[in-house]
């Protein structure tokens, strides 16, 4: 009997086998990756006990151990032991994740995985299984785009470390992207990435200006450059989702009859128009006269659909976050984030 059951067992795990073979060997894939890099960590005492290692990193290093403190004691953010150890890259980019959208819709491609649920992206520690999948996808029509990322947040499953790569960030863009990661390890909802995202988005730029100011003052150059910083970045924020608005209309024009070539043409055509009006954003920083925003593509390396579809994926919902803060919560963030935690289950 016992023989049977096992065999019976042996047949389940065989068919499952088969069945997830893909998302095993990508799975396996991952955590290779993943502990490779926790396998090469250094905590951070140890770093700054190391005479050969620059003070002007010890610095930031320093620094992040302080916007936690802040994240925390401040903010609500959960505590937690990452960023206690270091990953020296040694210059080198660690993670690549690929994005993809329907070529004339802004619907983009969707993984789903066991636990966390269902992404817009997939993420690669290995370039060359970047580069397959990016392939594979352009063989099945997609718009696609390749990422390097620069940090990322394992939700509390493993202990994420310190990038030496973050430590070229500016005070203000460090403690952005430190709060944004530690946001998602406070609440992260399954099977919705553009919530969550948008939601980190909010808090780490949130947070990012609020530690500045209270570090160092409201009139501080260090507040006001990063809050004219985030003032440039949202008007090329806004004119991308217009742009996307604008994408969205065109395509709902085609049809069955409408033929490729038409498609291709006018589809380009507004996506050079998008990205050519962008030189003619201005915002106005704390002193002196408006500046022109300045473009990121050129005509020759024009922005496809993955682009836009990551913009939606992002920012999208920042005016839904910023006005629920505000009015509901007359800006009191401690209580934003408690009703956040017990409105939205998180993983």
């Amino acid at each position: 009997m016992i023989k049977k059951i096992l065999l019976a067992l042996l047949g389940v795990c065989i068919v499952l086998g088969i069945w997830f073979h893909e998302l095993i060997g990508y799975g396996w894939m991952q955590a290779k990756g993943q502990f490779r890099i926790l396998w090469n960590t250094r905590p951070v005492e140890e770093v700054l006990a190391d005479a050969s290692f620059p003070d002007s990193l010890k610095r930031k290093i320093e620094l992040i151990q302080e916007i936690k403190r802040y994240s925390v004691d401040s903010l609500g953010i959960n505590p937690s032991n990452n960023y206690t150890t270091f990953y020296d890259q040694h210059g080198q980019p660690i993670l690549w994740v690929v994005v993809a959208s329907e070529k004339y819709r802004l619907a983009a491609r969707e993984w789903r995985f066991p636990i966390i649920g269902t992404f817009a992206y997939k993420g690669f520690f290995e370039k060359d299984r970047a580069d397959q999948e990016l392939n594979a996808l352009k063989q099945e029509n997609y718009d696609t785009r390749l990422n390097e990322v620069s940090a990322w947040s394992t939700l509390g499953f493993f202990r994420d470390p310190i990038l030496s790569s973050m430590l070229k960030r500016s005070e203000g863009q460090l403690a952005e992207l430190i709060i944004h990661e530690l946001t998602h390890g406070t609440l992260f909802v399954k099977d919705n990435l553009e919530y969550n995202e948008n939601l980190a988005d909010f808090v780490g730029e949130y947070g990012a200006l609020k530690f500045l100011t209270q570090k160092y003052g409201a009139n501080s150059p260090e507040a006001l450059g990063y809050l004219d910083a985030k003032q440039y970045g949202e008007k090329y924020d806004e004119h991308i989702l217009r742009g996307t608005q604008k994408l969205d209309s065109l395509y709902a024009t085609y049809n069955l009859q409408t033929p490729n070539r038409v498609r291709e043409s006018k589809k380009w055509q507004l996506i050079d128009r998008i990205v050519e009006t962008v030189d003619t954003l201005k915002t106005r920083p704390p002193v002196g006269k408006p500046n022109p925003k300045k473009r990121r593509f050129t005509q020759q390396n024009l922005p496809n659909n993955a682009y836009f579809v990551a913009y939606k994926t992002y920012r999208q919902q920042q005016n839904r976050f910023r006005r629920e803060f505000e009015e509901k919560f007359n800006s009191n963030f401690n209580q934003y984030l408690t009703y956040l935690k017990k409105t939205y289950p998180s993983l």
